[in-house]
């Protein structure tokens, strides 16, 4: 049965927006368990802050790296084990999130998921102690990627005691920054150059450790790029069970790939609602409905519950009135895959 998700964030800016986002999702998604379309999941909400968007949720996952929030971002600061009171703050506001989300699933039974930012756009994201990059130094790369694998396995063990119905755990690993740090395109600290491009065989290597990570405890490891050319191949050597990809940014390559990937098992995920600039209305589910079976048509697939429709990105930027009719849309778009 095709599948219908969101890629994770929704519009606001108080902790007001996220109870509504996690109403939203577990309205639309989660009424359907094993039986139906939806795939609900952990909404984000940065616009509350610095802590919730996604370098600074992921930063809150991992214990095992300290962090403190300065003017131009996220630095490590040492493995102290005695984090700042911007980290604790991320730790708190992701722990009251999973407060609200177990008070809001009681009875619920099916899969879930969750989403959390991947090794290298963390270490293209996040400063070292002495400033630039992470992505700079190649230790504090491996040690940040290393440490959010545990904050994943950690992370996936917590989900499935707030949500004791879970029957399958899907961990979307975000990765927006993978291309531009594997083709040079991430500016140094002075902003006159580019760090040094990252070689496939440790862009694997990294992405993996974290995918087996999430593997190992049981759940199922997606990747989610919206970007172009994205190494689809490369994503499935490091181990993904699932690509998310933005439609709208797919050419014949990765048409082919993605092809490649469903009919060896791997879940799908095609990015049918842009978000780049953000919808003011929702889309219709009939165009959005055919917009896949054309896809499908073209690489001669079918429908089935390695399938799903996805926004292109996170709803974040959407009106607050549009974001629950997005996922309706999807969700209504993947019924209609199937029947036709």
């Amino acid at each position: 049965m095709t599948f219908a998700t969101g890629t994770g964030s929704h519009p606001g800016a108080d902790q007001a927006a996220y109870d509504e986002a996690l109403r939203q999702v577990l309205d639309v998604l989660g009424g359907d368990g094993d039986a139906g379309p939806g795939l609900p999941y952990v909404p984000e909400v940065p616009g509350r802050g610095a802590g919730a968007a996604m370098t600074g949720r992921a930063l809150a996952l991992q214990t095992g790296l300290d962090v403190d929030l300065q003017p131009a971002g996220w630095r490590l600061t040492g493995t102290s084990g005695s984090p700042g009171v911007d980290q604790r703050r991320a730790r708190s506001l992701l722990l009251q999130d999973l407060d609200a989300l177990e008070e809001r699933v009681q009875g619920y039974a099916g899969p879930f998921k969750v989403q959390v930012a991947g090794p290298w756009t963390l270490a293209a994201t996040t400063e070292r102690p002495r400033g630039d990059k992470v992505l700079a130094d190649h230790g504090a790369r491996r040690d940040l990627a290393q440490a959010l694998a545990e904050g994943v396995t950690e992370h996936v063990a917590e989900l499935r005691r707030r949500v004791p119905g879970c029957t399958r755990v899907v961990v979307q690993v975000d990765e927006p920054a993978l291309v531009a740090v594997q083709q040079a395109r991430v500016p140094t600290a002075s902003g006159w150059g580019q760090h040094r491009s990252v070689d496939r065989p440790e862009l694997a290597e990294v992405l993996g450790w974290v995918l087996s990570a999430a593997a190992a405890a049981g759940a199922e490891p997606w990747v989610h790029a919206c970007a172009a050319d994205v190494p689809w191949a490369l994503l499935r050597t490091a181990g993904a069970q699932g690509l998310l990809a933005d439609a709208a940014l797919l050419g014949a390559g990765d048409l082919d790939q993605l092809a490649e990937a469903r009919e060896a098992g791997v879940a799908v995920g095609l990015g049918v609602v842009p978000t780049h600039p953000a919808p003011t209305v929702a889309p219709a589910e009939k165009q959005l409905a055919e917009r896949a079976s054309r896809w499908l048509d073209t690489l001669g697939l079918v429908p089935g519950e390695r399938f799903g429709l996805v926004p292109a990105c996170g709803l974040a930027g959407v009106p607050a009135a549009v974001a629950p009719r997005v996922l309706q849309a999807l969700h209504d778009a993947a019924r209609r895959v199937d029947e036709a």
